[in-house]
């Protein structure tokens, strides 16, 4: 299996232990990706509420970039690449004034887009492509007794649900049971993280990261899975913030392919799990002393 891999910004910057324990995660299950050769920004966040034309044209040239490799699919692990690429591509489809300028666009640097190109999240291929008999075949370190509050975020089921369910996304769920570990109701899984708020609106940003790490608190959890590097970065970096106006709600947020490495036999450092603000440190409990049989 191989694939066009569009990184975008966040995987080679903030979220860059996404991209370490992704691509060795891939490897070790035989997924081949090929890294777009000069991908640009997807047009994601900020840009998109600014100038949504010209975000759309920076999508439509990585799409083109993705076309033009022949590998017909492009993956996209950030959550805010996946909902820009998939909402250039059915904007190159439903508004004919948007496609003309896509086309100008990508004609003045000598590309070209049909439209017909698939944007597929890493869930998506890990369960309906790769699937998870074929995972559970690679699990050398079952993730037993760990508890896990899967967290889809708000933008990779909304408003595209190519894969999986909008109100109640199970794909993450399905693969953390296959690797072993013990899932944690978390009925918060699809609730905004509060995005670039903690940036810019301070208190509403640090106040819907509160409702999300507490409530995983609540029901337990011993970390957070995410897909999202915006997800992990509001989760995992604002704890001092937090416990000064909240108290202790502190709980480790990785990136689902990280619980993956460590299924998979992977080290902590192979997988990026040092670059975490909040520590997590997870490790296969002993197996359980014999009982002793009666003389």
């Amino acid at each position: 299996m191989k694939y066009s891999y569009f990184p975008g910004c966040s995987l080679k910057g903030l979220g860059r232990a996404y991209e370490e324990s992704l691509l060795p995660v891939m490897k070790h299950l035989g997924v081949e990706l090929q890294e777009l050769d000069d991908w640009n920004c997807c047009g994601a966040t900020a840009y998109m509420a600014v100038d949504e034309v010209k975000a759309c044209v920076l999508a439509a040239r990585n799409l083109a970039l993705a076309e033009k490799s022949g590998l017909n699919q492009v993956m996209a692990p950030c959550a805010a690449c996946y909902l820009v690429l998939n909402k250039a591509k059915h904007y190159f489809h439903d508004y004919p004034a948007m496609k003309a300028t896509m086309d100008r666009a990508l004609n003045a640097v000598g590309l070209h887009y049909s439209g017909d190109t698939p944007v597929r999240h890493p869930l998506d291929i890990l369960l309906n492509d790769v699937g998870l008999e074929a995972i559970k075949q690679k699990v050398e370190k079952p993730l037993k007794g760990l508890k896990v509050a899967t967290y889809y975020g708000c933008q990779i089921v909304r408003p595209y649900a190519t894969f999986d369910d909008q109100y109640n996304p199970t794909t993450m769920d399905r693969l953390m049971e296959a690797l072993g570990a013990t899932l944690v109701h978390y009925p918060l899984k699809t609730k905004c993280c509060g995005g670039s708020l903690t940036g810019t609106l301070p208190e509403a940003g640090i106040r819907l990261v509160y409702i999300l790490l507490n409530e995983a608190k609540k029901r337990g959890a011993d970390c957070i899975a995410t897909v999202c590097p915006l997800c992990q970065f509001n989760l995992d970096g604002y704890h001092s913030q937090l416990k000064a106006q909240y108290g202790d709600v502190l709980v480790p947020t990785v990136y689902f392919t990280q619980l993956m490495g460590l299924a998979f036999g992977l080290s902590d450092k192979e997988l990026g799990l040092n670059r975490a603000a909040v520590p997590f440190k997870w490790r296969p409990p002993l197996p359980a002393a014999a009982t002793p049989v009666p003389a």
